[in-house]
């Protein structure tokens, strides 16, 4: 029975010790020193902008002799600043360009056949800026700016999802459309070089800001009477 009972006792001791902790050893006191409280340096970005002399170097300057740029714009923040604003600035013209030559086909009477909206024909259309677009009605505005909002949106979204997926702020071309079919459907720029391409986007930004003084004139003509000196009623 002793024998019995002495194994019984010692097979619950080993079962026991089987739950213990094990025991924890230190080899090296910890301590917090001045450079373990350190904050993590910033993550390095995994991108390079365009830079801020390639920006700039387009479109040429010998209307100026130099870079026209009066506010100091281009020293505003990063390089993405001033891809943002290339960007913005070549949208800009783009709707300048389509504005000035909308706002010249009323002038001219060019009308689309039949109606507008129901019971407003095309041809009822007044033939001066503003007063066509105070004809159109308000939810024909409101579809208007929604298709501008959609374009914008999908601008942005396909330029993380479509072609090389570098957004012109993460080393991207500022200014290249990404709505598939919008201002090239029929795929003639596939086949041009990148020294055409890039004298093509120059003259681009050219005439989108001769576009947006024209168009700037043009309202002001039609808002502000006499505003604009010889500037006939428009």
């Amino acid at each position: 029975m002793k024998v019995a009972t002495c194994l019984t006792l010692a097979s619950l001791a080993a079962s026991a010790s089987a739950f213990a902790p094990a025991p924890v050893r230190m080899s090296a006191p910890l301590r917090m020193s001045d450079e373990a409280v350190e904050e993590a340096a910033p993550a390095a970005a995994t991108y390079t902008c365009i830079s801020k002399e390639a920006i700039m170097a387009e479109p040429n300057t010998i209307e100026f002799g130099s870079v026209w740029d009066p506010l100091g714009l281009a020293d505003w923040g990063s390089e993405e600043t001033l891809a943002w604003f290339r960007h913005s600035e070549v949208k800009h013209g783009r709707v300048a360009m389509a504005a000035f030559v909308g706002w010249w086909a009323v002038g001219s009477g060019l009308r689309f056949p039949g109606e507008l909206a129901h019971g407003i024909d095309f041809t009822s259309i007044p033939s001066k800026g503003l007063e066509a677009w105070d004809a159109v009605p308000g939810w024909g505005k409101a579809q208007m700016l929604m298709f501008a909002g959609l374009i914008e949106f999908h601008d942005e979204l396909f330029f993380s999802t479509r072609g090389d997926k570098k957004h012109y702020m993460r080393g991207g071309i500022p200014g290249k459309n990404m709505v598939p079919g919008l201002f090239d459907p029929a795929g003639l720029s596939k086949s041009k070089s990148a020294e055409v391409l890039a004298k093509g986007r120059s003259s681009e930004i050219k005439n989108g800001r001769l576009a947006m003084i024209g168009v700037a004139g043009l309202w002001c003509a039609a808002a502000v009477e006499g505003s604009v000196p010889l500037q006939p009623p428009c």
